[in-house]
């Protein structure tokens, strides 16, 4: 017997189905891999809004006059 048939007597129902991290959380593994790739993307553009607020606080508010203001 082959090995992925020996895998569908085995595994009954859940063979062929994404697995679970731990067996009390439903969260799968895919789950949990699109869960870091969209968070990484999320700190990547937190950054990058991060790096754009201090140059403009930085460099252009001074040209404008505004430290004047806040000052």
């Amino acid at each position: 017997m082959g090995e992925a048939k020996r895998r569908k007597t085995t595994d009954g129902e859940k063979y062929g189905q994404d697995p679970r991290i731990l067996p009390w959380i439903p969260i799968t593994k895919s789950q949990s891999e699109l869960f870091v790739t969209w968070t990484t993307r999320g700190a990547w553009v937190g950054i990058g809004l991060m790096v754009t607020v201090w140059v403009t606080i930085r460099f252009i508010g001074p040209a404008f006059g505004w430290w004047e203001i806040v000052g």
